[in-house]
């Protein structure tokens, strides 16, 4: 992949003050009003106001979240509240979290990379929909400027990126150093020094990417250097993490079931019971409850680490359910033409063999999201989504396994895409921190 450095446009914190008030998660997780409104009145710079800004009622198409975001843009260049660097380079980017008990850093950097077609350069493992690109081109075209990156990966044994990333975190003082409301740390540095950047340039010529975050961005890339009336130079900014490094980790999104029509569950169970194991744990109080959760979660995860397709079922009528696919010719019928690299993935299992078979989720309404939500692992999500099942606000959730790194890539490989909200690569790439106007 051919990349190069570049003058990144930032936050100044002598005008706008903490600059990690000013940084946004990516405009795709900010899911909620009272999230936005938060993210507004951290700073009057915060970069919410450009990547997903508020709607009036009023807004028609002249004066609109798009046009709102080319003025806040312009003004702050302005104002000098944000500045280009004055020299090019690579970012290093840097995330440190605890999880589950572990304290985690994952490493990557940021450069300007050549928008290749995909194909064996640049691999997506997801498919995509057609609404979010739409949206983030017309965010494109009326700013002319990128503002989310793009998370990919790549490997590299010999960690020659991560070596130099590690000897800047040393040497260097950070440019951004903040902590979000995840309790994730987010530092940025400056890779300069001419050998440096030779160094990951050379590195990543014969590389090829696989993208982890930000199918849709990439795509809108791809679109937007396509147009002739903009001045796009075909390049995206991307964040790299090298699946060499242990840092890089993927978690589960779990499926929460809604608005099924005569849905019982009780009568679902039986249907399973047609092509998975069932295994039954029951509860009758707090405490009882608490350990069912724990015993069918920990045989879940025994069951992938021996290579079996395995959920837990809720429907708050006091049980708890693993269940197991007894033959993994069961989503043969239901994925004809797809590979046993993909046919082998949970989601698929999930998907076809029991949302699309039990209820006729099909792949339009998984896309329209009338019968499902999604539900990344975050620290709560497990007691988010029992807590919504219980209230009645939803009908059940299925708890998943994370995907393996090697089964995203062997997908990839194959050339095929995972179902959407398969990934989730944590934690998210946070915008703002870098910016590129064309």
């Amino acid at each position: 992949m051919e990349i190069r450095p570049f003058r990144a446009i930032r936050f100044d914190g002598d005008v706008v003050g903490d600059v990690g008030n000013c940084i946004s998660p990516p405009y795709d997780v900010i899911n909620s009003q009272q999230q936005q409104q938060m993210l507004y009145d951290k700073s009057d710079y915060n970069i919410v106001r450009i990547i997903q800004g508020k709607v009036k009622t009023s807004d028609n198409g002249t004066d609109n979240k798009y046009a709102r975001a080319a003025g806040y843009l312009n003004d702050w260049l302005e104002r000098g509240a944000l500045k280009q660097d004055d020299k090019e380079a690579i970012y290093a980017y840097i995330q440190d979290f605890e999880l589950k008990g572990k304290m985690v850093q994952r490493n990557s950097f940021v450069a300007s990379a050549k928008l290749e077609p995909f194909g064996a350069v640049v691999r997506p493992h997801e498919q995509t929909l057609d609404g979010p690109i739409v949206d983030r081109l017309k965010l494109n075209k009326m700013t002319g400027a990128k503002f989310g990156l793009v998370y990919v990966v790549y490997d590299d044994p010999q960690l020659v990126a991560d070596k130099i990333i590690e000897r800047v975190m040393v040497s260097g003082g950070a440019l951004i150093d903040f902590v979000d409301e995840q309790d994730v740390r987010h530092r940025l540095y400056a890779i300069d020094s001419d050998d440096d950047i030779a160094s990951i340039v050379n590195m990543m010529g014969d590389k090829s990417c696989i993208i982890a975050d930000g199918h849709h961005r990439y795509t809108t890339g791809l679109n937007y250097a396509k147009d002739p009336a903009n001045n796009a130079t075909g390049y995206q900014m991307l964040a790299f993490s090298n699946t060499s490094h242990e840092g890089l980790l993927v978690l589960a999104t779990h499926r929460l079931v809604k608005n099924i029509e005569g849905f019982d569950a009780r009568k679902l169970i039986e249907n399973l019971k047609e092509d998975f194991e069932v295994t039954e744990y029951e509860f009758s109080d707090d405490a009882g409850k608490g350990q069912a959760r724990l015993k069918s979660l920990g045989q879940m995860k025994n069951e992938q680490d021996s290579g079996n397709n395995a959920f837990v079922l809720y429907t708050g009528d006091g049980v708890f359910w693993t269940v197991v696919l007894k033959d993994i010719k069961a989503i043969d019928a239901m994925a004809a033409g797809m590979s046993d690299a993909w046919k082998s993935l949970d989601v698929a299992v999930l998907h076809k063999v029991i949302l699309e078979k039990q209820f006729g989720i099909d792949e339009k309404r998984l896309a329209d999201q009338t019968n499902l939500e999604y539900m990344k692992d975050t620290p709560n999500a497990i007691d988010d989504s029992i807590g919504q099942v219980d209230d009645g606000k939803k009908q059940a959730v299925f708890f998943m396994n994370p995907p393996i790194l090697k089964q995203i890539e062997k997908v990839a490989d194959e050339g095929e895409k995972m179902p959407q909200k398969s990934t989730y690569f944590f934690p998210k790439i946070y915008t703002g921190l870098t910016i590129d106007k064309l």
